[in-house]
């Protein structure tokens, strides 16, 4: 199967690229919340009373508390399965949660097995209080793996359903699966890049930390309600935390998030509100590409508007080291991994269709302080395995045995207008220009250059960190509304140089500002 995907009975799920099998967590004696034997190893007493504050109570109470691993042991007839009878494992949509109600969502759950081996408790919440949703093997059809004896095994995740292309169809709209991810759709999308609920070392050489979310509390959805409402309890030998998740799917699907964070240690390398996406190829970096595809990644770039107001767009790069770039800012208006190529021929691929593949962006709510936002790329071979993390790493490390609480909303959509008056960057394309030297050229469209009239002369505005830039000059598109900035750039033996561009005239930028880390 060439396709990166596991398909999970309609769930299209990335291979563990940057995905955390390991990093597993096991919530301890804490506020009500206590392991019983009697109801599976490891499993999570979290019912009777229940409302906002639960969880960052169990999540406080847990954090006091020295962190114990949960054990990955599974029933001998999934131990050692494959993808294959992994994926043959599918949960009955007949006994989806609330399905026989018929309220506006429904609930289904996956099967512990593979790389999903942590245990995953899942409550209901109706009227005040949680009741457990409890794992019977009668709830999946197993074809070709024999089903486990054992009841109450807990599950891997779950997903929901509801209306979001048709209203006479309950579609996926989104899955919370392994570590802490989470990935949804907007109406017409197909799963692509993911969420998660905190990042932790990643790309640090001593390996990164995985935390887990380790139950979930479904409140039941009252009928016509358009949203659902989801609490999650996340462990780590590092920190514990408390989730909520208001979910509103439709043309734009809206996670409105809350979440509180009690760390154990002091935590130095920490990433808020992270997401996890792919990029392989595309215009500016084919080098050793042998693909008939123009372009293959489910994000082309990292947008941010920054404290100051400025719209800024980072092109991705697949590079040949580990890249870390620290976008420096106080109180950030946002950030996201976007994918802005939509059409179909911009990639070509009749299975993977990246251009249904969702923006995702990050809408701090209050003061986030100073930080940066991190953008990271891993050089891959493939589009198996994801390579690029974004997230916002506060200054200052989060101090233990405190709250920190960080309120965001994630957009899910195809795109994000935020200054229309501004020109977009569509495409970059970087090539050779004479010996050692390389042409960059940058297509923007939309915004206030696209009305000019005629006789109107912006200007390039380009500058390099190092090296030398020549030759920058910035053209009207020959039948289109759009404009073009070109320029040469002389390496002059440095390896790693930061470029930045924009179209301007006399009252000002024209452009959001294109940033770009060329290294050789």
């Amino acid at each position: 199967m060439r396709r990166r995907e596991l398909v999970l009975a309609g769930l299209s799920w990335p291979v563990l690229g940057l995905w955390g099998a390991n990093g597993n967590a096991r919530a301890a004696q804490a506020a009500g919340a206590s392991a019983s034997a009697g109801e599976g190893e490891g499993a999570l007493q979290g019912g009777g009373k229940f409302d906002d504050g639960t969880v960052p109570a169990l999540a406080s109470a847990l954090a006091a508390q020295p962190f114990r691993a949960q054990s990955k042991q599974l029933p001998a007839s999934l131990e050692k399965i494959g993808y294959d009878q992994y994926r043959s494992i599918r949960y009955n949509p007949d006994r989806a949660l609330w399905r026989a109600q018929g309220l506006p969502f429904q609930a289904q759950f996956f099967h512990r097995g593979f790389f999903f081996r942590d245990r995953v408790d899942i409550f209901e919440v109706a009227d005040g209080r949680a009741s457990p949703v409890t794992y019977k093997p009668e709830q999946f059809r197993f074809d070709g793996t024999a089903a486990p004896r054992e009841n109450d095994l807990g599950y891997a995740g779950f997903r929901l359903h509801a209306p979001i292309n048709r209203a006479d169809y309950f579609d996926e709209v989104c899955a919370f699966l392994g570590a802490s991810y989470f990935r949804a759709v907007a109406k017409g999308q197909a799963y692509g890049l993911s969420a998660r609920g905190l990042a932790l070392k990643t790309a640090d050489p001593a390996g990164e930390e995985f935390p887990v979310f380790r139950a979930f509390w479904l409140q039941r959805p009252a009928r016509g309600e358009n949203k659902a409402v989801v609490h999650a309890l996340m462990d780590s030998p590092s920190v514990a935390g408390a989730f909520r998740f208001e979910i509103v799917p439709g043309a734009e699907t809206v996670f409105d998030v809350s979440a509180r964070l009690y760390p154990r240690v002091a935590l130095d390398r920490v990433g808020i509100a992270p997401l996890t996406s792919m990029y392989q190829f595309d215009a500016s970096d084919r080098h050793g590409i042998d693909d008939y595809r123009p372009a293959v990644h489910d994000s082309d770039g990292l947008a941010l508007i920054n404290g100051r107001d400025e719209q800024i767009w980072r092109p991705l790069h697949n590079p040949s080291t580990v890249q870390e770039s620290a976008f420096e800012d106080r109180g950030p208006r946002g950030y996201g991994l976007m994918q802005r190529k939509r059409a179909f021929a911009d990639y070509a691929d009749s299975e993977a269709h990246y251009e249904r593949r969702p923006s995702l962006w990050v809408e701090p709510k209050g003061d986030w302080g100073e930080g940066s936002v991190r953008l990271i790329e891993i050089p891959t071979a493939d589009e198996f395995h994801d390579n690029i993390v974004a997230y916002w790493r506060p200054a200052q490390p989060l101090a233990a045995g405190r709250e920190h609480r960080y309120d965001y909303r994630l957009h899910w959509c195809d795109r994000h207008e935020w200054k229309p008056a501004l020109a977009r960057v569509t495409d970059t394309r970087i090539g050779a220009a004479g010996k050692g030297v390389r042409r960059v050229v940058i297509d923007l469209q939309g915004g206030t250059p696209a009305a000019l009239p005629a006789g109107s002369e912006p200007r390039a505005v380009v500058s390099a960190s190092q090296g030398r830039v020549s030759n920058a000059v910035a053209h009207a598109m020959p039948g289109r509304e759009a404009w073009r900035i070109a320029f040469e750039l002389d390496p002059e033996q440095e390896r790693s140089i930061e470029l930045r561009a924009r179209l301007e005239d006399a009252r000002g930028p024209l452009s959001e500002t294109w940033l770009y880390r060329w290294t050789a």
